[in-house]
Order: structure tokens, then C-alpha cells, then sequence
């Protein structure tokens, strides 16, 4: 028997019960009453079960849940006076079966009975409707959280699947940039490029990984760049030490590096630097990728990577966390607040 099933019997043999014993306590108390008299009160613990359960077989049946709300009001009092005319008929069989005398039944006296008798089917009938109403709706929640969840699942799957395409391209780029330039610094790339693939890979089965794993994919990102760049490129990482084992979207750095070599230290005549920051900031993790360069006036910031980390971090964490970018002292500065996580 499942729960549901369980929860549904306790109900039905507890409430009649316990309308069944009060009702005999204050009929004892008012008049004087004999064994026939309790035998039949007591026979009305299961006949008022079994009409209930078989008007509940007829809901099931005729999927009254369905019904748009005022069939389904209409339906309750309609049911609760029948089956009021039910268990008003069967008292009076019972007690006319058991020889006790019938006082004069007037119309009055009648309907005054039967709708006593309704008012506590539609008790029931409130309490089975709620009951169910309530089990409808928690299931109808969880569905919609399943589907919430299955679609962020999916396009996170997809923003992800755009970041390595991406990063791929660039990384060819510069190995490409370097084999007519210089062949054993491009073997040393392609071999680079081997290693990051390879770290790629793993981190990319997570929603979360830690800093300390995305700082090494960084380093390698960054030291493959450097042989193409050589001395044009710098790098310098200040990383709190109470940060290394805090979580945050893979590829969430190393992306912003991607763009800051790419619209910033590859258009830059001199030397350029890019700083990499972390820590830990009114219980904020804050992940910050300066670079030499300005911002364009003429060209909004529409990259696949700037675009792609703001998807991922709205779907990862809603309003919590937060991408900007703003141009400082020659420097074009990512910052990203995420929630802290360890």
C-alpha cells in the first residue's frame, strides 16, 4: 500500500471514529439509551466509511479533479446532500431492523438531518479536495523545477560547448603565427596546446572546480601565449592563499585572458601586462583580469567570451553574481563577484 494510500485510511477510520464516539458520548448523556441504540452508532463507524470511500471511487472515476472549479463546487454540495440522504436512509434502516421504535418523521425533521449529515460529508469532502489540490500542486512544483533544471543543465552544456571552439581557435592562431617565425617554439606550443586540451577535458565535466585548478589551466594558457608574444607579453598573478580551494565556473578566468590578449595585448604597440587578482570580499569571492589597453568607444563589448561568462554566471547563481568591465589608469579591468563557496 503506498503512503498516500496509508495517510488516506488513517483519515477515514480516525475521523469517523472520533465523530461516531462523540456524537454516542453526548446522545448517552441526553437521553436514555440502550444496547440496540450504541450498536447502531456503532454500525455507523462503517457505513459512513464505506459511503465516503465509494464517492471517492466515483471522483477517481469520473476524474472530478479535472473539473474547472465551480463543476467542481457545484459537485460537492450536489454529493454531500445525496450521500446526507444516504446515511439518514440507512440509520433509519438500521434502527428498523433492530425493532426500535421510529419516532414521526416530519419533512422538517428530515431535512434537518440530512443536511447535518452534509455538512459533514462536505467536511470530508474539504478536507479529500485540499488533500489532493495540495499533492497536485507540490507535484506540479517539483515537475517544473525538474524542467528548470534540465534546461539550465542543457544550455549551461551549450555556453560551455561554445567556450572550447573558441579557445581552441585561438590557441591554433598563435601556434600558426609561429611555425614559419620560429618551428621548435611551435613544437613547444603544440605540445602546450596538448596539456591544456588535456586539463580542458576534465575540468569540463564540472558546473564548479577550484581556483587552484583554474589558475593552473591559466598558467599553461598563458605560457603558450608567451612564446608567441615573447617579451610584448607580461604576466603576474596576486592570488590570496584562502582562496585556492574556493569553487567558480571553469574556464571563468581563463576566458577573460583570452579576451585581454586578444582586444588588448595584440593591438598594443609595447609591452603589455595582464594581472590576474583574487579574493575574498564581503563574503564574495571577486576574480579580477586587468589588462594594458583602453576600452573601444565604437565597439560594444559583444565577444563570445564576455558574453558567454555573463550567461553562465546568471544561470549558475541568478542575481548573486555580477560581470563588469570598466577602463582605469591605461588599464582595461574584468571584475566578477560570485558567491563564496568552499
Amino acid at each position: 500500500m503506498s503512503r498516500k494510500n496509508q495517510i488516506y485510511w488513517y483519515c477515514q477510520i480516525f475521523g469517523w471514529s472520533f465523530y461516531i464516539t462523540l456524537n454516542s458520548i453526548f446522545f448517552g448523556l441526553s437521553s436514555q439509551s440502550d444496547y440496540k441504540e450504541y450498536l447502531i452508532y456503532f454500525l455507523m463507524l462503517p457505513t459512513g466509511i464505506a459511503i465516503s470511500h465509494f464517492y471517492r471511487l466515483l471522483v477517481i472515476r469520473l476524474q472530478v479533479l479535472s473539473y474547472k472549479i465551480p463543476t467542481q463546487l457545484a459537485w460537492i454540495i450536489f454529493s454531500s446532500f445525496v450521500k446526507g440522504f444516504l446515511f439518514f436512509g440507512m440509520i433509519m434502516f438500521l434502527s428498523s431492523l433492530f425493532g426500535l421504535p421510529l419516532s414521526e418523521m416530519s419533512f422538517v425533521s428530515v431535512t434537518e438531518s440530512v443536511i447535518n449529515f452534509a455538512v459533514i460529508f462536505s467536511l470530508w469532502n474539504v478536507i479529500y479536495f485540499g488533500f489532493e489540490y495540495f499533492q497536485n500542486y507540490k507535484r506540479s512544483e517539483i515537475n517544473s523545477l525538474r524542467y528548470l533544471a534540465a534546461s539550465r543543465e542543457s544550455e549551461l552544456k551549450s555556453l560551455k560547448a561554445q567556450l572550447n571552439p573558441h579557445f581552441i581557435f585561438n590557441c591554433m592562431n598563435s601556434i600558426r603565427a609561429l611555425i614559419d617565425e620560429d618551428p621548435g617554439k611551435a613544437k613547444e606550443a603544440v605540445t602546450r596546446l596538448s596539456n591544456i586540451l588535456r586539463t580542458t577535458l576534465l575540468l569540463d565535466k564540472s558546473k564548479e572546480i577550484v581556483l587552484s585548478a583554474e589558475i593552473e589551466l591559466v598558467k599553461d594558457y598563458l605560457n603558450l601565449e608567451k612564446i608567441r608574444y615573447e617579451e610584448r607579453l607580461n604576466y603576474d598573478f596576486q592570488i590570496q592563499a584562502d582562496t585556492l580551494n574556493c569553487l567558480l565556473p571553469p574556464f571563468i578566468i581563463q576566458t577573460q585572458v583570452e579576451n585581454a590578449i586578444k582586444h588588448g595585448i595584440s593591438k598594443f604597440p609595447g609591452i603589455g601586462t595582464i594581472i590576474i587578482a583574487c579574493f575574498i570580499e564581503n563574503n564574495e569571492l571577486i576574480l579580477q583580469v586587468s589588462n594594458t589597453g583602453k576600452l573601444s568607444s565604437q565597439t560594444p563589448l559583444t565577444g563570445v567570451g564576455f558574453k558567454n561568462s555573463a550567461q553562465r554566471l546568471e544561470l549558475l547563481y541568478g542575481n548573486n553574481a555580477k560581470i563588469n568591465i570598466e577602463e582605469l589608469n591605461d588599464l582595461v579591468i574584468i571584475k566578477i563577484n560570485i558567491p563564496l563557496k568552499t
